[in-house]
């Protein structure tokens, strides 16, 4: 007969327990929790007692169950040591000293486990919210940025449907975005809401709403046809300099029955951060289109001082053209000719800066993508071949200012459109270069060079114009030319406040 093995120390089977513990933490499974019961029973029986049951209830801890033996009346409650509340129940049979020594020495481990799956917890939010806060920073355009929202706002939580709902100073929604809901069941259900029941509660009240049961709320107004059924409810204010701007919805909570308070607190965290993004979206969506306005205002002005002079001056060459057909026919012919070049050279250049109206500057903000529209433009109006070469180090390019984009690209079709007028190039090449601070511009082509140096001709605002462009972006121009042909590098940095002149 083998002799029983000695009795472990109590220290050792605590040990155990809390190691039993820590799997059931990593692997909240049955087979876990029953180890975790065995062990626990083992520390009772080196104490003289016998565990019957076990449980374990303390949120965000995955509920326990371990049953040792038979249930009896008599049961010691597990609680947190520091503030008394419940965190389960051991149901003990043996001294009742020993079962209440057992019970603390217990709860104290659980409260432990709790507090570290509440920092887990607490970290894994923070992250999401970080995670859905940059999701929606890099977005500029304002119908990206509102879907940007509603769809992080619905991973955030989460919950399966999430909308968000822009009203206007009558308090009516007039755009309403949504998340988690097909194209098919948003046209079944037709119009925008009306701003009625709960919706209407957060457009009148601007305070965050957090409900169980929508069906059971007073304000509740009812869905309408073909509208998917709802039941828990989280409303939040999107505001910006203490003014509501949006609203921001969430329904059905995913893996419970209702949002939580934690819910509420991360989801008015995000509106905040979605606030500060609607209004950045708004802002550079207001210099969009003021950079549209000073562009159309230059334009305005170089073709009253070059194209419009340009014309007008061919027809004081061809005034007296009538008396030279009978006079002197080889002039005539010589003026009408030279007019004829002359203005085709002025229909070039007012269909360049025509198309200058139509680049992406004006539609998505991407220089890249507008220096590549600029260069086709070019070709299809002169025939000269135009490379562009945007290189690695020139990235990132999306978060540049409008203002900057739309100085670059002016810059660019002006020096395009001198090359078209006077280099008598076969080729042009557009290549962006840069660092973290600055861009490099640098524009080439293989034709006929000029004297940098030289005076500017009266008429002749191509260079001056893009010396002040580049001037009011705090940069520099250098032009090189020879007989092999011309480069015009400009530098400038990434961030700048342009302050322009009165005349830009």
């Amino acid at each position: 007969m083998q002799p029983a093995p000695p009795p472990q120390p109590r220290t050792l089977l605590l040990l155990g327990v809390f190691e039993a513990l820590e799997a059931w933490l990593s692997t909240p499974s049955d087979g876990e929790a029953a180890n975790f019961g065995r062990a626990v029973v083992d520390v009772g029986t080196a104490m003289g007692i016998e565990v019957l049951d076990l449980e374990v209830n303390a949120p965000p801890l995955a509920a326990l169950h371990a049953p040792a033996g038979l249930p009896d009346p008599a049961a010691e409650m597990l609680r947190d040591p520091r503030g008394g509340l419940p965190l389960g129940s051991m149901t003990i049979r043996g001294d009742e000293r020993q079962a209440r020594a057992l019970a603390t020495a217990i709860a104290r481990l659980v409260a432990f486990a709790r507090e570290r799956a509440r920092a887990d917890t607490a970290a894994q939010r923070l992250g999401a919210l970080e995670g859905a806060v940059r999701g929606i920073g890099d977005a500029i355009d304002p119908d990206h940025v509102l879907q940007r929202i509603v769809d992080q706002a619905r991973d955030l939580v989460p919950a399966r449907y999430a909308a968000i709902g822009i009203v206007d100073a009558d308090g009516v929604i007039e755009r309403f975005i949504t998340s988690g809901i097909a194209d098919a069941e948003r046209i079944a259900i037709g119009l925008l809401p009306r701003g009625l029941g709960l919706l209407g509660l957060l457009i009148t009240e601007a305070r965050t709403v957090r409900v169980a049961d929508i069906a059971a709320h007073p304000a509740h107004h009812g869905f309408p046809a073909n509208h998917p059924a709802m039941r828990s409810f989280l409303g939040a204010p999107i505001t910006t300099g203490g003014v509501a701007i949006g609203r921001l919805y969430l329904t059905d909570k995913v893996g419970a029955d209702e949002f939580s308070a934690d819910d509420e607190v991360l989801v008015e965290t995000f509106a905040l951060h979605a606030g500060l993004a609607i209004e950045r979206a708004r802002l550079h969506e207001q210099v969009r289109r003021l950079a549209i306005v000073d562009e159309r205002d230059r334009i305005s002005r170089d073709l009253h001082d070059s194209s419009i002079q340009a014309i007008y001056a061919q027809t004081l060459a061809l005034d007296d053209v009538p008396e030279l057909v009978a006079d002197d026919p080889e002039e005539a012919r010589r003026r009408v000719d030279a007019a004829i070049d002359a203005l085709h050279a002025v229909i070039s250049d007012i269909r360049n800066f025509i198309f200058g109206l139509r680049p992406v500057l004006l539609e998505s903000g991407d220089l890249a993508d507008g220096l590549a529209q600029v260069g086709t433009e070019l070709h299809r109006s002169s025939g000269i071949e135009v490379s562009v070469e945007v290189l690695p180090a020139a990235a990132p390019l999306a978060e540049l200012p409008i203002e900057l984009v739309a100085e670059l690209l002016a810059v660019t079709r002006e020096a395009l459109s001198n090359i078209a007028r006077h280099a008598q190039a076969v080729h042009a090449s557009v290549t962006l270069d840069g660092s973290p601070s600055e861009l490099r511009l640098t524009i080439a082509d293989d034709g006929r060079g000029f004297d940098a140096n030289r005076p500017i001709e009266r008429g002749h605002h191509g260079i001056a114009n893009m010396r002040a462009r580049i001037t009011a972006l705090a940069g520099t121009l250098i032009i090189d030319s020879d007989l092999a042909g011309t480069r015009i590098i400009m530098t400038v940095p990434r961030r700048h406040s342009m302050s322009f002149g009165s005349d830009h």
